[in-house]
Formats: structure tokens, C-alpha cells, sequence
């Protein structure tokens, strides 16, 4: 049997060095746990960056993968195919919206909202040819593409690949005296936000803050543009991040666990006024709608409803925070999150760092993954039951009182 040294090496050789896994080789993945080439079994306490909340390989969804790919897997836009207007149906009804707009990737998904905003801001608003702005947070993350580094302060993610795309501007995130005074200005179009800032380190807003940025939005006519990508399908305990508040977006973005980790899927969401003013021709996908897609994302919003995942998300989450909390260590100096979407800040000891804390996670049986350095991600799948995550608040215990 190969080794996991073996496949490291493959990718190094062969593959773009622009990614740095935690040292470990998956092979197989199921519900809240994954293998390695070796046989070794974790908890997965990341979820492939919350995209298998319903737990790797669940098999509602994966029968629906399988039944479709015997019938048609693609047809492209060029023709019409017996899944996509169910699939349309089914989660315009589900969330709410008039029109949905399918797409493929997370980034993706960002995309045409960020075209849909601009198009809407010219032939709605009337903002004058090619002056339309869209205001973002510090901290977001949205993806690579150059539209999103245009948008992100991160220097990662933006060094090296000028020039930038226009009309992009910054203010803080959780500040809503800063969004007033850039939303004053008529040529702004949308506001496009993180409920809560994943990739940043799972950074929590103030309660209101998402019901202000609504309230913002229509007192000056400015598009409210939700990136549920990472917090939404249940992850926080609430079917949306944004439904904790009154804050409806005018554009929703969903992707990654909309597939249950099973298949690329996006999806961006609006009402009629906004989204019929894109035109044939003026944005699409080859993939965008595919009838694979459209079976499998049916079948993963079942699953989060049929399994209360939302509930279930919501009270583990308070469990592990509290749990965390009381971790005696002057190692861990923040917890924060919402329902199973959490993060610790981790205090270097000894010369020992959150990759050293991740690495230690992987030995004891959980796997974790560092962010911006000091932060550690902890969520898992939304299956996880209450004893599995004692038993994984035990690992985490014992994992960092070893660094003592």
C-alpha cells in the first residue's frame, strides 16, 4: 500500500504549489469522519470549509448523484433539460426569492452577483455609464479571481497581481457609521458583506449590525448583497446567517454545502426587480444548471431539513463554546462563533504555534486548520451528534494542555 509520504510528494512535483495542506492523505470520508492512506480515523473539524455539513458522503445525496448521472449529466444552456426548472422551483421556494441564477463555484457565485448589482445599478438607479461603485468589508473573503482581490486588503491574496478592478472600495467591517457615509454617494449600487467573516477567522458582528446595513441599504437605495457562501445551509444555526436578524438580503449568495461537499454548485438568489435585469447573452456558465447539480442540491436541502441540522448546529454550538471556554490555558485568548461555525485565537507558548496546536489536533484523531496564522477553525459537519463532540472537546483539551 502507498504511503501518504508518497501522494505528498505527487502533488508537490506535479501539482501548482499554491495551497500548504496540513501533512495528512484522505481517502475516505463519512459523516463526521475521514480516513487516511494509512487507515488512521479523524474527526473532521473543518467540513472541507463548512461545504459537508450533511456529513462526507451522505447518502441521500450521493443516490440522487448516482440516479442522475445514469440519465443526463449536461446539456448546457444551448438547450433546455428536465431538471433545472424543478431545481428553480425548489429553492426560489425554499429561500424565498423569485429567480434564481445557477452557477458553479463560490467565486462564481460573487461574480454575478457583484454583474447583477452593477447592471441593476445602471438601469435602475440610473447610475451614469461606468461609474458604479460596490462598498465591501475589511477582512472579506470571497475568493481568487481578480474581481475578488480586487475587493480584499489581504496582501496574499492581492500582491503580485495588478491592476485591480475599479469602483471597488473598503470600510471597516461591523461599522455601520462608515457604511452611511459611503452609501450617501448615488453611484453606489451594492454592499456586499460576510454575515460573519469566515476566512478572517470567524469574526462575529454585533447584534444589529446586519439589520442596520438592511436598514441602510433601503434608506439610500443601495443593494444589500449577503456572501452566505461559507455561513449558510444551517452552519450557524439558523438555515441563514441573516436570518437571525431582519435582514433579507436583495442578493443572496450560497454555494459550497448547498452540494453536501458532493459536487461545485452555486447559487445567486433575487427578486424579479433585480435579477431580470440580466439579458440572454449577458452571463452564464456551461456547467451553470446542470442536471447533476440540480438533483444533487434537492437532495442535500432535504437533508438539512429532514435532520434538523439547523437546530442541531444551533445547540452544539453553544455546547462547544462554552466547553472551550473553560479550557484552563493562557494558550487560547479568544473563542467566537455561531452555532457550529467557531474559531479560536491561539497565544504562541514555548515557540509553539497554531500549526504546531493543528498538527498535535491531527495526532490525538481531529483534524483543524490554521487561518491568518493564530486562528484555528473549529467546524465540524452539522451531523455530529452530542457525544461525538464531547469526545472531540476531549481531543481539543487534551491537545492543548500538552503544550503546557
Amino acid at each position: 500500500m502507498k504511503k501518504s509520504k508518497y501522494y505528498i510528494d505527487l502533488e508537490s512535483k506535479f501539482g501548482a504549489h499554491n495551497y500548504h495542506p496540513l501533512p495528512v492523505v484522505l481517502a475516505k470520508g463519512n459523516g463526521v469522519f475521514v480516513w487516511d492512506v494509512e487507515g488512521n480515523k479523524y474527526f473532521d473539524f473543518l467540513s472541507a470549509y463548512s461545504a459537508v455539513n450533511q456529513g462526507h458522503c451522505h447518502p441521500k445525496i450521493i443516490s440522487a448523484l448516482q440516479e442522475q448521472a445514469n440519465q443526463l449529466t449536461l446539456t448546457s444552456r444551448a438547450f433546455y433539460n428536465n431538471t433545472l426548472g424543478e431545481y428553480e422551483e425548489y429553492i426560489t421556494n425554499f429561500f424565498g426569492y423569485d429567480k434564481l441564477l445557477p452557477m458553479n463555484t463560490g467565486v462564481e457565485g460573487g461574480e454575478t452577483a457583484n454583474k447583477i448589482a452593477r447592471k441593476w445599478g445602471y438601469e435602475i438607479k440610473n447610475i451614469p455609464k461606468n461609474k458604479a461603485r460596490i462598498i465591501f468589508a475589511k477582512g472579506n473573503f470571497w475568493g481568487r479571481t481578480l474581481a475578488a482581490i480586487s475587493s480584499s486588503d489581504d496582501p496574499t491574496s492581492y500582491e503580485g497581481f495588478g491592476p485591480y478592478m475599479p469602483g471597488y472600495d473598503l470600510i471597516p467591517y461591523n461599522d455601520l457609521d462608515a457604511l452611511e457615509i459611503e452609501l450617501k454617494d448615488s453611484n453606489v449600487a451594492a454592499f456586499m458583506v460576510e454575515p460573519i467573516q469566515g476566512e478572517a477567522g470567524v469574526v462575529v458582528p454585533d447584534d444589529g449590525y446586519l439589520s442596520g446595513v438592511r436598514k441602510l441599504c433601503n434608506k439610500y437605495n443601495v443593494l444589500f448583497i449577503a456572501d452566505e457562501v461559507q455561513t449558510g445551509i444551517a452552519r450557524t444555526g439558523k438555515m441563514l446567517a441573516t436570518d437571525y436578524e431582519d435582514a433579507r438580503p436583495d442578493i443572496l449568495i450560497l454555494g459550497k454545502a448547498l452540494s453536501g461537499g458532493v459536487f461545485p454548485v452555486s447559487a445567486v438568489l433575487a427578486d424579479d426587480s433585480i435579477m431580470m435585469c440580466i439579458k440572454p447573452g449577458e452571463h452564464g456558465s456551461t456547467y451553470g444548471g446542470n442536471p447533476l447539480a440540480n438533483k444533487v442540491v434537492m437532495a442535500a436541502l432535504e437533508v438539512i431539513k429532514d435532520e434538523n441540522l439547523c437546530d442541531n448546529a444551533y445547540k452544539l454550538g453553544k455546547i462547544l463554546r462554552n466547553e472551550l471556554r473553560k479550557i484552563e490555558t493562557d494558550m487560547i485568548t479568544t473563542v467566537r462563533g455561531k452555532g457550529l461555525l467557531n474559531a479560536i485565537v491561539i497565544k504562541p507558548k514555548n515557540g509553539k504555534e497554531a500549526w504546531d496546536v493543528c498538527l498535535k489536533l491531527r495526532d490525538n484523531g481531529l483534524l483543524a486548520k490554521p487561518t491568518h496564522g493564530d486562528i484555528i477553525r473549529f467546524a465540524p459537519p452539522l451531523v455530529i451528534n452530542e457525544n461525538q463532540l464531547y469526545d472531540c472537546i476531549e481531543i481539543i483539551k487534551k491537545t492543548i494542555k500538552s503544550f503546557s
